[in-house]
């Protein structure tokens, strides 16, 4: 059975999508010349600062291109659906956001994208440009702890891009933006759980199957597989699930502070996000930790996917001052 989209072919779904997304934050955002899919912040890249750039597939909006703006990322490289960029707008977007202080590349950790970023950094080499890499993993469900280096980088992202992004605003140095970046990466846990699949607009074709009745914890968000397929529980049961992997994990002291995320992977409505917050703010009270801040939406998505991921950040002094920092985005502000 076809799915139904709003789109009018397959083919030109990614780049109607950002010239719609050019239409409507002209403030914030522009394309490189003749190369459409690198995205530029018209307000944040400067002489003598870090740029920050982000990328990799479309279809997880507002990650990547939505968080493009004054304080938060300089630039994102566009891909195809589910597919990393080449490396032609990645190398476009590091001259874009160039200051003269380094370019720092931030993505998930998937082969496609790790490839056509390295391909990049030793490209821009040649122009004397230093493009240094720190890789999201904060997947807790995709390896485990003693090889954190093989985790996917998912709905994390969101923390982990800000506190890189405001190192980046205050102008620390190369060096310091890379080691607050892996610190944010390190403190970051995220655990999933699919209920329906995704479609891409190429197919209209479901890209997995799941049972009316099941759900898949850990399933990644291009459909990859996950830790266990079972029953369809309750939003408690279910969170309690994705709560007790990253508490786990995260080792936390009675009294520590948390940001918490709770993101929708594109289908699954506010409602049911909320009904699982509560849950969330619930098990972190047990646990002694402290809410500082929170985010309740559509913030790193699997096209309609049904399903939902929480994300927590285990924050000391220097993250949260990142996380609270200032910043002016197309699809974010803070």
């Amino acid at each position: 059975m076809k799915t139904k989209k709003l789109i009018n072919s397959g083919a030109d779904a990614v780049d109607e999508m950002l010239q719609g997304v050019l239409s409507a934050h002209p403030n914030h955002l522009y394309a490189v010349d003749d190369m459409p899919r690198a995205i530029i912040a018209k307000n944040g890249p400067r002489k003598g600062k870090v740029g920050l750039v982000i990328g990799g597939g479309s279809g997880h909006e507002p990650t990547f291109l939505g968080f493009v703006g004054k304080g938060l990322a300089d630039a994102a490289a566009i891909g195809n659906v589910f597919a990393s960029p080449p490396p032609d707008p990645i190398i476009a977007c590091a001259k874009a956001v160039d200051g003269g202080a380094g370019v720092l590349f931030m993505y998930g950790n998937y082969a496609g994208d790790v490839m056509n970023f390295d391909m990049a950094a030793e490209m821009l080499a040649l122009d004397d440009i230093e493009a240094r890499t720190v890789l999201t993993t904060d997947d807790v469900a995709s390896a485990p702890p003693d090889q954190r280096h093989r985790r996917r980088g998912v709905a994390g992202n969101v923390f982990i891009f800000k506190a890189a992004g405001a190192a980046c605003d205050l102008l620390y140095s190369f060096n310091d933006v890379e080691r607050a970046a892996r610190h944010a990466n390190f403190r970051t846990y995220t655990m999933g759980v699919a209920l329906s699949p995704c479609s891409l607009p190429q197919t209209l074709k479901p890209n997995f199957l799941i049972g009316e009745d099941e759900m898949e914890i850990g399933m990644g968000i291009h459909g990859e597989p996950g830790m266990a397929r079972e029953p369809l529980k309750t939003a408690n049961e279910v969170t309690d699930e994705l709560m007790d992997s990253i508490l786990r994990e995260m080792k936390a002291g009675r009294g520590d502070r948390v940001a918490v995320l709770v993101n929708s992977l594109g289908s699954t409505p506010t409602m049911e996000l909320y009904i699982m917050m509560r849950r969330v703010k619930s098990r972190l009270d047990d646990a002694g930790l402290v809410i500082h801040t929170s985010l309740v939406g559509h913030y790193c998505t699997s096209l309609e996917m049904a399903g939902a991921s929480v994300t927590v950040m285990h924050l000391d002094d220097e993250l949260q001052r990142l996380i609270d920092h200032p910043c002016d985005c197309a699809m974010f502000t803070r």
